[in-house]
């Protein structure tokens, strides 16, 4: 009775379904091992020692003994702690199975220690190195290519809590052709997607949405005022673009990379002991925090987005093993309040979400995934057209500009 074009997502929804689902779990996992860490390490420890967790000394001597400790994981684990970072993009090919540990450990290290990155890439490494090795071994008729398309989208769902991040990047990536078409194509990755936003739904709800002053109506002077936003967050962004791969070959000279990584935490903590430790971690609990207190001021938003910026640069060109989403996500929610509190005309929704999209825009170089974060922190729809219509010249202001990736070592 089916079709066999039916016939064929049908075979491929099981797999997808659990892949999905595993996914979300080893993210869950890991991101509970890190926490676990975390509390040890920030709030446990330090008054056994004497030390307050916010006092520099203990900022200081955290990042880097926890640069050092990642710095000794690339060096001694098979395969260096998987791919840098800094060198690849968000979805690349399957890594050896054996790189594994060495990838775990220095994400959670990373993690607990409170280096400025998220956990997105090394969990895509992870999630698709062991999707295509069991399932390779399960079915092995199934190409890699797929068990890579049907991971990474289990993976952007579990870490979003939505399928829709999913389905708007491999819209633009899985082509339709005369004889498939795009929804036969994209089924089976949004099933994965919907089965690890669920999973991670049932344990853990990710809380992007920030407390902000619902957006009443668009205005045309919104749209003059977004696009201003967005094009200021472009220029910061872009000031990160050129340091990050000319600090990445500075660091490369450093044939140690437990040198390397322990001067990187070094630095880290000073940029931890500037900006306190609201700018420390991947950013995603320090941004409600940032929102909700009634403490900071337009300049201390100013330094929270410098300092996080100086922090994302640094972590991403040393070598950690960790994402640039997240964080880049708390310095555009940073500037974008500080730009509310300097013209308070300007809808606070407005100035968030368009640093949002713009930063992200930057960072991801990805249209969809830049608008879906920027809906995704201030959710109110009626700002959707305005986020749709500023994206236009921001993509124009950045065709053909250099892309956050640094060169990798030869």
């Amino acid at each position: 009775m089916l079709h066999p074009r039916a016939r064929t997502m049908l075979l491929l929804a099981l797999p997808a379904l659990t892949i999905g689902t595993a996914s979300s779990l080893v993210l869950l996992l890991l991101l509970k091992v890190a926490d676990v860490l975390q509390k040890l390490l920030w709030q446990n420890l330090p008054p056994r020692m004497g030390f307050s967790p916010d006092s520099p000394l203990w900022v200081v001597l955290m990042l880097t003994l926890t640069g050092i400790a990642v710095g000794l994981v690339i060096r001694y684990s098979a395969g260096h702690g998987g791919p840098d970072p800094a060198t690849e993009p968000l979805i690349g090919a399957p890594v050896n199975v054996s790189a594994l540990p060495g990838i775990v450990a220095a994400l959670i290290i990373g993690l607990a220690g409170g280096v400025s990155l998220g956990p997105e890439h090394p969990i895509m490494v992870l999630n698709i190195a062991l999707a295509v090795a069991l399932g390779g071994k399960i079915l092995p008729r199934v190409a890699p290519l797929d068990w890579t398309i049907l991971a990474s989208a289990g993976t952007i769902g579990a870490l979003f809590g939505t399928p829709v991040a999913a389905a708007l990047i491999f819209s633009q990536t899985l082509n339709a052709s005369n004889d498939v078409p795009l929804w036969d194509k994209l089924f089976a990755p949004l099933m994965a997607a919907a089965a690890g936003a669920l999973t991670t739904s049932v344990f853990f709800r990710p809380h992007f949405a920030l407390p902000i002053a619902h957006y009443p109506q668009l205005q045309m002077i919104d749209i003059l005022s977004g696009a201003v936003v967005c094009a200021i967050a472009i220029a910061l962004g872009m000031v990160a673009v050129w340091c990050m791969p000319r600090l990445h070959q500075l660091m490369q000279r450093i044939k140690s990379p437990v040198l390397a990584l322990g001067i990187g935490g070094f630095v880290l903590g000073l940029l931890g002991v500037a900006g306190g430790n609201i700018t420390l971690f991947k950013g995603l609990d320090e941004i409600q925090q940032m929102v909700l207190s009634q403490d900071f001021t337009a300049q201390d938003y100013l330094l929270f987005a410098v300092v996080k910026l100086a922090a994302l640069v640094v972590a991403a060109a040393c070598g950690f093993r960790g994402g640039r989403i997240f964080p880049a996500v708390f310095v555009a929610v940073a500037l974008g309040l500080m730009l509310h509190e300097h013209v308070e005309a300007v809808p606070a929704a407005i100035t968030i979400s368009c640093a949002i999209l713009g930063l992200v825009l930057v960072v991801t170089r990805d249209a969809w995934l830049s608008l879906f974060m920027a809906a995704a922190v201030v959710p109110d729809t009626s700002l959707l057209p305005l986020l749709c219509i500023v994206m236009l010249p921001a993509w124009l202001l950045l065709a053909g500009k250099p892309v956050m990736i640094a060169a990798r070592k030869k």
